[in-house]
């Protein structure tokens, strides 16, 4: 399995109403980060902040080209992000749901400590399928065919490529020690940007070299 070190190309933050990090999205300009009472979206080149929709935002977010979704702990909401109206609620699958990410229809919502990923229908909530992973899974992110999620294990974190069909681990980047990840998204082009947790920051990771 290849494994190198995580390349920290730049950090935004700590903003000082801000403690932590936790869900990232990102909607092809901004990024979007969850800080528990809001949704912010933010300006990966200035890292000002655009916008703020007050809502319950503690964990994972994910966007599907018109519509934000965040974990607000036993529901997802599903948000208009120019009103920040929250437009449906479906269930939130299992206990302990960590990270989001959208990809193929379909929500894909991680479990920390079960060490999971599950495919679920956005419409009804409803479980299509589950990846067992090997690592605890926080932030997850789909780009260019490969799912990606990101681990805490103690204060040790990584960026963990796995098989989409069974949950194998590919492909790790190790971030620094005591530098954690929570929620993890790509631009789609060269960058990851990771939630930092109770770090209340932000990170731009490079994705490959």
């Amino acid at each position: 399995m290849p494994r190198s070190a995580a390349i920290i190309v730049r950090e935004y933050g700590p903003w000082p109403d801000v403690t932590h990090v936790h869900g990232v999205s990102h909607d092809g300009t901004r990024v979007w980060i969850a800080t528990g009472e809001a949704l912010r979206a933010l300006d990966p080149a200035s890292g000002a902040e655009l916008r703020r929709l007050r809502l319950p935002a503690q964990a994972g977010t994910a966007f599907d080209g018109t519509h934000l979704y965040q974990i607000a702990g036993p529901r997802i909401q599903k948000v208009d992000p120019r009103t920040g109206v929250v437009v449906a609620t479906i269930p939130t699958p299992g206990e302990g749901a960590s990270g989001m990410a959208w990809a193929e229809g379909s929500l894909w919502v991680g479990q920390y400590r079960n060490r999971r990923i599950h495919q679920v229908d956005p419409d009804t909530g409803k479980v299509l399928r589950t990846l067992e992973c090997q690592r605890f899974v926080t932030g997850v992110s789909w780009v260019d065919g490969e799912l990606w999620h990101g681990s805490r294990e103690q204060q040790d974190s990584a960026l963990c490529r796995i098989d989409p069909a069974s949950g194998e681990l590919l492909e790790q980047l190790d971030l620094p020690p005591g530098m954690v990840v929570s929620g993890l998204e790509s631009d789609g082009r060269d960058t990851w940007f990771c939630g930092g947790a109770e770090s209340g920051c932000l990170r731009a990771v490079r994705r490959r070299g």
